[in-house]
This record gives structure tokens, C-alpha cells and sequence, in this order.
């Protein structure tokens, strides 16, 4: 592993070196990081019935949905009808996040301080069901009856508007749309902004809330959705087993608080791990299906590690993209396979997905929450409903059980749609 420059605040590429200093979540298995970590280490499923009218005869009819939130628990009634339900995932998401960090509310701050402070958020679709409600009152009644909130709620934007405005962080702002590699891009670019002196802070994950039947339906039409399993659905999800049919749709919430590690130790911040780095690459190659060998996957997981400047061999972990998919499973153990030549079967791995489904953008900010944990307490989450071993997935991939281990650095993956591809590399904070 190649060490720390002479300056310990920077890496030995001078670069600012970017800390975590808060993590918030909100899922199907739990509304905040604690609860969350204790249902992912007990291997439980959040996968249940949608709550849906009109969906009986389609062929996936379970999801992992956020259960019984009330938004007004964290905002006021007038507050949360102005918002779309994934930018309120994200607000609250983000209020945990900022208040285990010991910032809270940026109120307090002087102006030029909050300037300092950024939100970077990814997400695939953005407002999808409040779009889906609006099409229905155009059709039914008249265009010019749907809510004047309809466009600032559905805009995939507007997640960081919201943290941006509620928490008063006034600096450098963006969201991205990369399908089911947007938080984890986001986790990368707010990182990048960080390491090149454009913030001090940057808020910075995934959310998501996209489960509408316009939703359900269109990713039934292309048969990504698991259907064996709608009278057992805490079975559906079940990455890298032979018997795995599709992913299962999810939302959800997950950000970290990172920070230039001079600014955390500055004000005396709790660190509990590092971004040592990260990749982007595209496939260039189908709308949905990815390479057979993963070739778009190596490039960005050999692109994080080199970034870090790490080799394969100083991972402890996988966190894996793991949607349950039969192609992309086997696909992304090629890619593993390949980049990690023979520590590939000593590296465990697991899918986070297997219990809380796939919530597209939202999901690597929660794995990357996970995987914050998972350093902290020396134990990886398991991947579970792994039975039937499949000879195109036969690597470790920490079956239905947890196991403790000590975990210093953890590489994370997310592949999406249209060939996007984004891996983080999280590890354990040491001065």
C-alpha cells in the first residue's frame, strides 16, 4: 500500500485527504444507521407486498419499501407536501447524517463558512410517482389542475436543493443521474470537490423513491424484476444463487458527511473512515445488459484502486453491486475474478441488496454506509437467500451468515444502466 505523503493531511498525491464524519439512513430494514447496521448483520429482509392498488395481475408485485414513515415526524406538514418523497429521504437522510457528524444545522455558521459547504446527491429517476400522480389528474381532469408543486418536486435535482436549503449549506452543489451508479458517483465527485479545495464539507449519497406502477411496469416489460417469489418476497432478493431471477424494487436513503481532514480535525470531528477513492467508466456497449466479462466493471474497480493507490491484495472486502440479477451477477464475479486475479477467492464479498432490494440511486450511498460500519465493528454484513451455488458465481460471497473479521479497507461497486460504472474505495481512518 503506498503511504501518506510528508504532510499527513494530504495523500502521497498531495491531494486533500477526504474524511467520513457522519452517516444517516433511511431504509426498508431501518430509519436510521444503527437499526439498519443491526438488521444487515442479522440478515433481515425488508422485502415485502407493495402497497400498490391495480398491480395484481403483474408479475413482480414486492418491493423493499420504506414502512411507516411519516415525514412530518421531521418536518412540518407544509414543508413535506412541497417535496417529492425521495428529497424527503434525502433530508432525512442527511439530518442524521450532518448531526452525528456534530455540524447539525449550518445556521450557526457565518456566511462565508456555509459557502464551504456542499451537497453532491445521486439518484436514477428522481420524482417517478409524483409524475405518475400528475399524468393521472392531466388525463382525468386537465393539465392545469396538477399541483404547482409538481415540477419542484419532480425534478432528480431537487433532493440537494432540499438538504441544501433546510440545512443551509450554501456552496457547491449538484446531483448525479447515473442510474444505479449515481450515489456512488456522487460519493466520488463530492470527493473530487473536496480534494481540489472547492468545499470543506460536502453532504453527499443517494436517494430514492421511485416505486410506481409506470415503474413497476416498465422494468417488468424488460424482465429485470424477480417473479418467483411474490408469496415469499423476503426470498426474492438472492444475489449470485443459481436460482436468482431479478432484482426487486427498492427505496430508500443513504449519505455520509464528508470532510478535508484538516477541517475535521479542526473542529475536534469524530472521524469513522476515509474515501481513499474512486472510478467512473462506461461500457460503450448495450442500454441495459453489461459485457459478459465485466470489461466496463474491471476498468472502474482498477480505476478506484490505482486512485487509492492500493493493490487488489490490501481489500478486505467487497461490498458488491450484487442486484440479483442473472447477468449481472456473473458478470461482476468476471470482473472480480479478473482484477483481482488469486486473492479473488480469499476476498469475501456480499451483497447489501439481498436484504433491502435495489433503490437504483440511493444504493450506493447505503452500501457505502454499510460499509462504514462493517470497518468500525469488524463484521461483514451476509449475503442472503444464497443456496444453490451457481458455477458462474463461486466465489465468497459470506453466505446467510454474518462473519466477524477484521476489515480495514472496503471496495464498493455500482454498475447502472446504460454501462455506467462507479467503485469507492472507503477505508479506516489512521493519521
Amino acid at each position: 500500500m503506498s503511504g501518506l505523503g510528508v504532510n499527513t493531511m494530504t495523500d502521497s498525491n498531495g491531494r486533500r485527504r477526504v474524511v467520513v464524519t457522519g452517516v444517516g439512513v433511511i431504509s426498508a430494514i431501518g430509519h436510521d444507521v444503527d437499526t439498519f447496521w443491526d438488521a444487515l448483520k442479522a440478515g433481515k429482509s425488508g422485502v415485502t407486498p407493495l402497497p400498490l392498488e391495480g398491480i395484481d395481475d403483474y408479475p413482480c408485485r414486492i418491493g423493499a419499501t420504506v414502512q411507516d414513515f411519516d415525514p412530518t415526524t421531521y418536518m412540518d406538514r407544509k414543508e413535506s407536501r412541497r417535496m417529492a418523497r425521495f428529497a424527503q429521504l434525502a433530508v432525512v437522510a442527511a439530518g442524521e447524517a450532518l448531526e452525528s457528524s456534530g455540524l447539525g444545522r449550518l445556521e450557526s455558521l457565518s456566511d462565508d463558512q456555509r459557502t464551504r459547504h456542499g451537497v453532491l446527491l445521486g439518484t436514477g429517476i428522481g420524482g417517478y410517482p409524483e409524475t405518475e400522480a400528475a399524468a393521472r389528474v392531466m388525463v382525468k381532469r386537465s393539465g392545469t389542475r396538477i399541483s404547482p408543486y409538481y415540477i419542484p418536486m419532480m425534478l432528480p435535482n431537487m433532493a440537494a436543493a432540499n438538504v441544501s436549503r433546510v440545512y443551509g449549506a450554501t456552496g457547491y452543489i449538484g446531483t448525479t443521474i447515473t442510474a444505479c451508479a449515481a450515489g456512488t458517483q456522487a460519493l466520488g465527485e463530492a470527493t473530487e470537490v473536496i480534494r481540489r479545495g472547492g468545499a470543506d464539507v460536502m453532504i453527499a449519497g443517494g436517494a430514492e423513491a421511485g416505486i410506481c406502477e409506470i415503474g413497476l411496469g416498465g422494468f417488468s416489460t424488460i424482465h429485470a424484476l424477480s417473479t418467483s417469489s411474490n408469496e415469499a418476497p423476503e426470498k426474492a432478493s438472492r444475489p449470485f444463487d443459481a436460482n436468482r431471477d431479478g432484482f426487486v424494487p427498492a427505496e430508500g436513503a443513504g449519505i455520509l458527511v464528508l470532510e478535508d481532514l484538516e477541517h475535521a480535525l479542526g473542529r475536534g470531528a469524530t472521524i469513522v473512515g476515509e474515501i481513499a477513492g474512486w472510478g467512473v467508466t462506461s461500457d460503450a456497449h448495450h442500454l441495459v445488459h453489461p459485457p459478459e466479462d465485466g470489461a466496463g466493471a474491471v476498468r472502474a474497480m482498477l480505476m478506484a484502486l490505482k486512485d487509492s493507490g492500493i493493490d487488489p491484495q490490501d481489500v478486505d472486502y467487497i461490498n458488491a453491486h450484487g442486484t440479483s440479477t442473472p447477468v449481472n451477477d456473473a458478470a461482476e464475479t468476471r470482473a472480480i475474478k479478473t482484477v483481482f486475479g488469486e486473492y479473488a477467492a480469499r476476498t469475501p464479498i456480499s451483497s447489501t441488496k439481498s436484504m433491502i432490494g435495489h433503490s437504483l440511486g440511493a444504493s450506493g450511498g447505503l452500501e457505502a454506509a454499510a460499509a462504514i460500519r462493517t470497518i468500525a465493528d469488524g463484521v461483514i454484513h451476509p449475503t442472503i437467500n444464497y443456496e444453490n451455488p451457481d458455477p458462474a458465481c463461486d466465489l465468497d460471497y459470506v453466505p446467510n451468515v454474518a462473519r466477524e473479521v477484521e476489515v480495514n479497507t472496503v471496495l464498493s461497486n455500482s454498475f447502472g444502466f446504460g454501462g455506467q460504472n462507479a467503485c469507492v474505495v472507503l477505508r479506516k481512518f489512521e493519521e
